[in-house]
């Protein structure tokens, strides 16, 4: 948890001149090429890199050169302005959004960047909901103005509507789409032009055909400050208007509490907008010392860590990478100080590692440091088995952190090697897959001995495959997907008594349970999709037995009486039990919470749930026809339709298995102008013709 982003820290440690935020974005919104130019700008490269040339520092893995889309989260540092900018560019497709829930765990700040044409697209939205969570603030970068059919206000209405907040626009655009060259500064009354050819902008008087427009904005932004910040509004009743200074602390205030999200513009292609949008960061951001202090658990008890160079040291890994020369370790430190040669605790696994070597991230360049402070983000080298989500900390003062959430996989391919001879090798390969990757998952299949690896969707997965097959040279063969289905009541069942006894010469067993099933309350949001209660009274059923009844449910969860598959969306209830004076057990209850819920699930109403996701589909005009067709046959409902500059959008919520193979079918049928983004939707009933109906007592 976060406390008042309003707190400014009075210390004057070098903590403050640090940001750490995050590029987030819809795909192709041009997270990747920002990301460039800040680094250009900076001096870290002195080359300006393009994705559609291969050439970017952060898109370095193949895949993402071939594909020309950013998968795996780079961490790279450049310095600014006497400040240290630690800053990590997040893939944007929906497929990879663990990626993105991994690195807004140990980010301060974020910059969402937005297509002036398109404005909010679906994955912009999710990936916003994920920041919301982790209660991280943002600025937002409207980019692409120089494109045909940009435009700002509806970039900004977009803004507000779809993702709820305040926007406060700071600029006005000079010149529009082609002839876009700049813009105005609404803070300091000003113009900053990028004249072809020059990396900086040349500061001006506002344009006098622009002076009426950038006057009515600056009032406008005032007005909306106002009402937001007390401070700011008693200076406005006074002067009628706010100075540079007190707008500036104000936008900065509101930035870090979230009420509201300054909005700059520009083209990140041109190299225009990016020097404002970093003053914006220095500015608005937080640095470490302003967010709260960390906080994790020891021995049980809640305790916080402050970003203090002289505290114990604690830090969260975030992402793990097995490269040539060795296996890194990304992590957050959070307090205290690691040095070069120190020995840390694992602390989730009680296991000690050494640090070898401590490298600030330049993508897949490192350069060698002695230590890492608190606020900081390297990578290091050393730790054998520490994975994603594990905390580091001093061993003589552990503290363990809470790890980043992984998503359950929705999509599953079998894969097996080619030749016999490879199968350990391919082995290999994936435990090293899901090592570096959470949100992958692989096991062998006990009905068909197959080896199955699960993911997010089909991209992640032919990813995977496809880096196994070039880091380890494994030709692998890959069946068709898979989804993943859930299983779920429709109806329950009320009084199940179950007795588990058992007797086999030594101590006996047993335990005696009545159980209450129904399905989950749909307003219940439990992330697990389960909730457990007892009303036994009088003491009929100890405590601990009890939670042992809780744990043997939890147990049955993992396969359902349809199909094997795992079972959400219910609620059970112990209401009455009893026990015996010798044979009674934790073990006891527990299996009797285990076989009484599968007895409840058999003889209940069940029924199969299939994901679905949300498919925004864009579109010229003359095709939106065949479109909606094709998505009625994929057993799609169309949610809503829209026409921007001559180009349709629509969108629909379909059946994750009806998906697959949908990119090549959109572009044969739109002859290659069609595209299509998705994003989760949750699960929904599957009908009788894909399921085969429910299973009734």
């Amino acid at each position: 948890m976060r406390t008042d982003p309003r707190h400014r820290s009075a210390s004057t440690s070098p903590l403050t001149r640090v940001r750490n935020l995050g590029i987030l974005a819809h795909v192709d919104a041009g997270k990747t090429t920002v990301t460039e130019r800040i680094l250009y700008l900076t001096g870290a490269t002195h080359k300006r890199g393009e994705v559609h040339d291969g050439t970017t520092v952060t898109d370095f893995d193949p895949q993402e050169r071939d594909r020309g889309i950013t998968i795996f989260a780079a961490a790279v540092s450049c310095d600014w302005d006497g400040h240290r900018i630690n800053l990590i560019d997040t893939p944007g497709h929906v497929d990879f959004a663990d990626e993105v829930e991994r690195s807004l765990r140990v980010l301060d700040g974020a910059v969402a960047v937005f297509d002036a044409v398109a404005g909010v697209e679906p994955q912009s939205e999710a990936v916003w909901r994920q920041a919301d969570r982790h209660a991280v603030p943002r600025i937002a970068f409207v980019n692409k103005l120089d494109r045909a059919g940009a435009d700002l206000d509806q970039a900004v209405r977009s803004i507000r509507e779809r993702l709820r907040t305040v926007p406060l626009v700071v600029q006005l655009p000079v010149g529009q789409e082609d002839g876009f060259t700049g813009v105005v500064d609404l803070l300091r009354m000003r113009s900053l032009i990028w004249t072809a050819g020059r990396d900086t902008y040349e500061q001006g008087p506002v344009p006098d055909d622009l002076l009426t427009e950038a006057a009515r904005r600056r009032r406008l932004l005032e007005e909306a400050v106002a009402e937001l910040h007390p401070e700011a509004l008693e200076e406005f009743c006074e002067r009628s208007a706010l100075s540079e200074r007190t707008l500036t602390g104000a936008l900065r205030d509101l930035t870090r509490s979230g009420e509201g999200v300054v909005v700059l513009c520009g083209s990140a292609y041109r190299n225009c907008g990016i020097e404002p949008l970093l003053e914006a960061v220095v500015a608005y951001l937080p640095s470490p010392p302003d967010v709260p202090p960390v906080r994790g658990s020891r021995d049980g008890a809640r305790q916080e860590r402050p970003a203090d160079p002289q505290a114990p040291f604690a830090g969260l890994v975030f992402k793990v990478n097995s490269t040539a020369t060795g296996r890194l370790t990304y992590v957050r430190v959070y307090s205290g100080t690691l040095r070069k040669g120190d020995t840390v605790l694992d602390v989730g696994a009680g296991r000690s590692e050494r640090i070898g070597r401590i490298l600030r991230v330049q993508a897949d360049r490192h350069a060698e440091v002695d230590r890492a402070e608190a606020g900081d983000i390297v990578a290091v080298i050393g730790p054998k088995a520490a994975r994603s989500g594990a905390t580091l900390s001093t061993p003589d003062a552990p503290l363990l952190l809470e790890p980043p959430t992984a998503a359950a996989p929705v999509v599953t391919v079998a894969v097996e090697a080619r030749s016999r001879l490879d199968t350990d090798r391919l082995a290999t390969a994936l435990a090293r897959l899901v090592e570096e990757d959470p949100s992958l998952t692989a096991r062998t299949d006990p009905e068909t001995g197959q080896t199955v690896l699960s993911g997010m969707g089909e991209l992640h997965l032919e990813v995977a495959v496809e880096k196994i097959r070039r880091a380890h040279g494994l030709e692998v063969g890959v069946g068709r997907p898979q989804v993943a289905y859930r299983e779920t009541v429709v109806r329950g069942v009320t009084g199940l008594v179950y007795r588990h006894v058992k007797q086999d010469g030594g101590a006996g067993q047993f335990a005696h349970v009545v159980l209450d099933v129904a399905p989950l309350d749909p307003d219940d949001d439990r992330a697990e999709g389960f909730a457990f209660s007892s009303t036994v009274t009088g003491g009929r059923v100890p405590q601990e037995f009890v939670r042992a009844v809780e744990a043997g449910c939890r147990d049955a969860l993992a396969e359902g009486p349809l199909g094997g598959h795992p079972v959400t969306g219910l609620r059970v209830t112990l209401t009455d039990g009893a026990t015996h004076s010798k044979d009674s057990s934790e073990t006891a209850f527990r299996a009797a919470g285990r076989f009484g819920l599968r007895e409840a699930l058999r003889t209940g109403v069940m029924a199969l749930l299939e994901p679905v996701v949300e498919v925004t589909v864009t579109v010229p005009d003359d095709a939106v026809g065949t479109v909606l067709g094709d998505l009625a046959a994929r057993r799609g409902r169309v949610s809503g339709q829209e026409t921007r500059s001559g180009t349709a959008v629509v969108t629909a919520t379909v059946p994750l298995a009806e998906l697959f193979g949908y990119a090549n079918r959109l572009r044969s049928r739109t002859q290659g102008r069609g595209t299509f983004t998705t994003r989760p939707a949750g699960y929904a009933p599957a009908p009788a013709s894909v399921t085969g109906g429910v299973l009734s007592p």
